[in-house]
């Protein structure tokens, strides 16, 4: 049954404005990134997502194509954003079966809690491996396809559609700073810093590249590997300026904005999606409510009501 528009996409946007167009995703199982896809293929889109999970990957591809009727969205599963073969393949195929790649979302990414003195080097590799290395890989993949996009799609548009768009997701803890986050913070610095690299090197080619940072967004696997279940969502959602956390139809919005006939003239900015929760310093992570700084950090704890990420021991 398909996802109501109201949950990923605001009432705005025009039907059609992405007819046609084609949009390439890593991460896009998700829950950001499929709510991110699942709005571009309201509008017309057709999609291609890339996941490890080759199952995950596939019933997130047949669940976003009923947004649209006659959508077209394949799911590329067994596919690892560090490999840059197994990437330049799964574009090849994108391309193959849906014919183009006009948009790119990089959103493949790692998180979990630790403090630097708990964090093994294996853990800030890992998470700087995904982030930094599988979004350069997936630039390196794609560029090719974009620039033909963006030929296809003169900037700007004279029909309201466009091409040669990538946009990074990244995150606002390296801004000022965030304990427990040092691999994250260090990584999401990194895809900013490449993202600069692009949009200055391929915008003579009409490409533009951008970053969307979200804040804390309700209902996603990131908050749950972030935000303690024993911290009441309504209290700490007061410490955000605009009184909530986000949801994924505020990333999703960001994200058609970019790609729109709209955005046309925005290329290498970041675009904050959270309430100006990091301006006021934001929720921390990993905390429970009785927790305050610098006191959990003395005494080395944090919550351990956050999800891990590490798989569960077979009961059998």
């Amino acid at each position: 049954m398909p996802v109501p528009r109201s949950e990923y996409l605001s009432s705005v946007w025009r039907d059609g404005i992405f007819a046609d167009r084609v949009v390439f995703v890593t991460g896009g199982a998700g829950t950001i990134c499929s709510a991110q896809t699942r709005a571009l293929v309201h509008l017309g889109a057709n999609a291609c997502i890339i996941g490890r999970n080759v199952q995950k990957t596939e019933a997130a591809a047949a669940d976003i194509a009923t947004a649209r009727n006659g959508a077209k969205v394949i799911g590329i599963g067994g596919c690892d954003v560090r490999d840059p073969e197994s990437l330049r393949r799964a574009a090849e195929q994108c391309v193959k079966e849906l014919g183009a790649i006009d948009f790119v979302i990089a959103g493949a990414a790692g998180n979990f809690v630790a403090p630097i003195t708990g964090l093994s080097s294996n853990g800030f590799k890992s998470v700087m491996d995904i982030d930094v290395l599988g979004t350069f890989n997936t630039v390196k993949a794609t560029i090719p396809y974009l620039i033909e996009s963006a030929q296809r799609n003169p900037n700007p548009s004279t029909n309201g559609l466009t091409g040669g768009r990538i946009l990074f997701v990244s995150a606002t803890f390296h801004y000022a700073g965030m304990p427990l986050q040092a691999h994250v913070s260090a990584a999401k610095a990194a895809v900013d810093s490449i993202m600069a690299s692009v949009s200055i090197e391929f915008g003579p080619y009409g490409v533009t590249c951008n970053v969307i940072a979200p804040g804390g967004i309700a209902g996603t696997e990131g908050m749950e590997r972030l935000a303690s279940s024993k911290v009441d969502q309504e209290t700490s959602g007061r410490a955000i300026p605009l009184g909530r956390w986000g949801t994924i139809r505020d990333i999703a919005d960001a994200t058609v904005y970019l790609f729109s006939d709209a955005g046309n003239y925005v290329n290498g900015e970041v675009l904050v999606v959270d309430g100006a929760e990091w301006r006021n310093k934001g929720l921390g992570v990993g905390l429970d409510a009785d927790m305050k700084y610098p006191d959990y950090l003395l005494k080395g704890e944090f919550s351990k009501h956050v999800k891990t990420g590490k798989k569960e021991k077979s009961k059998l």
